[in-house]
């Protein structure tokens, strides 16, 4: 059981590692074709009404936020 101890926690600390930055990584990939595709919506003329919707509400939050302040 000592031999087996060091090489199982190297084993364990490595495929966390590994596997925390694939997911990550994966994670990070999606979120930068999400933007992308937002960002080339937003370019589109005209917009899309999907993008308008979002836009009417978000500027409504801030517009709220500011009269509370």
């Amino acid at each position: 059981m000592i031999n087996f101890g060091p090489a199982a926690v190297i084993g364990l600390i490595f495929g966390f590692m590994w596997g925390i930055g694939c997911s990550l990584a994966i994670m990070y990939s999606i979120f930068l074709g999400g933007y992308r595709k937002a960002i080339k919506e937003s370019q589109e003329q005209p917009q899309p009404e999907r993008y308008r919707t979002q836009l009417a509400k978000v500027l409504a939050k801030k517009q709220s936020k500011s009269a509370r302040q």
